[in-house]
């Protein structure tokens, strides 16, 4: 739950309850990443992990970059912000300072997102106790991620964006059940399911079919512990929101929130160019959060969002492993 949601006193919280909290790295500095890792060891001596996000493979084209701008120029007007822009070594998220920073004092788990690590990655936090865990999002990703230690399976109901190793993926994403009896047919490797649960009969069903645990992201954006702003949480309850959506209109890949003004009128026009579109709204969500306006942010959430409520992170935990 990079960008907000993810916190050291919910991953805390979390691993605490019986869980296994983590932490985000994504669109953070290394110093921050680590700073996050040393808050939670303080609040907590259970294991926890770290996700970080893989560089993008992608080159933009930078003419429908540039036409997404010129389609923006007036909200961003409108908010009386400029556009942002990508800074140096925004593109591929500080991946490698991250991994070298890591690599000191790993957490007990470290999880990759957008792509599967080398081998020498995988086999360097592995030397240092590390359990190593890839989101795949089909059969095709989970065969390249063989050598990690698990896989993530990431079904189409999952919120937040979508995990593909590449950004230009045409496939229709399965559903969680789908791509998960589906990969449990070819790997012995044990398999995190994740999307779209929210209740102890859905992990229960999971672990059922094959999981070897259930990975829960939207179920906790509105704990008290979360990071997540006021605006989303509350649009989360808010009945006037009814529905969910892929749209690439907030960051240049596809990721799944709740359908509001801004997705409905760009997601149409929206280039495949991350992270350079979601450098590029960065200040116009700012604006709107402040503001307090919900349909001008992006509002990740996965299919079961109407079940989400802010239960504090450990009692939820309980809650959801009460059939277990």
């Amino acid at each position: 739950m990079a960008g907000g949601p993810s916190t050291p006193r919910l991953a805390a919280a979390v691993s605490d309850a019986g869980g296994l909290g983590f932490l985000a790295a994504g669109y953070k500095t290394p110093d921050a990443m680590l700073a996050d890792i040393a808050a939670t060891r303080a609040r907590t001596s259970r294991p926890f992990g770290m996700n970080l996000f893989m560089p993008s493979l992608d080159e933009p084209d930078p003419a429908a970059v540039a036409a997404y701008r010129d389609r923006l120029a007036p909200e961003a007007e409108r908010l009386g912000v400029a556009l942002g822009t990508p800074s140096s070594g925004a593109r591929d998220d500080a991946y490698e300072a991250k991994v070298a920073a890591l690599l000191d004092d790993p957490p007990a788990f470290v999880s990759f997102t957008f792509g599967c690590p080398s081998p020498q990655v995988i086999r360097a936090f592995r030397n240092r106790g590390a359990v190593v865990i890839v989101t795949v999002t089909s059969v095709d990703e989970a065969l390249r991620s063989s050598g990690a230690d698990a896989l993530c399976l990431q079904g189409a109901e999952a919120g937040g964006h979508r995990g593909t190793f590449t950004n230009s993926s045409s496939d229709t994403p399965l559903p969680l059940r789908d791509l998960l009896a589906a990969v449990r047919a070819m790997t012995a490797q044990p398999l995190l399911a994740a999307g779209g649960l929210a209740t102890a009969a859905d992990v229960a069903d999971v672990l059922a079919l094959g999981a070897f645990a259930a990975q829960l992201g939207t179920a906790f954006v509105r704990c008290p512990e979360s990071g997540a702003s006021e605006v989303h949480k509350a649009a989360l309850a808010d009945p006037r929101f009814t529905s969910t959506a892929m749209t690439r209109a907030f960051s240049g890949r596809p990721a799944r929130g709740l359908v509001n003004r801004f997705l409905t009128e760009h997601t149409a026009h929206a280039p495949a160019a991350y992270p350079d579109v979601h450098y590029m709204t960065a200040p116009l969500r700012k604006a709107s959060a402040t503001q307090g306006d919900p349909d001008g942010i992006n509002l990740w959430a996965g299919e079961s969002y109407q079940s989400t409520t802010e239960t504090p992170a450990a009692r939820l935990v309980t809650t959801l492993t009460s059939t277990l």
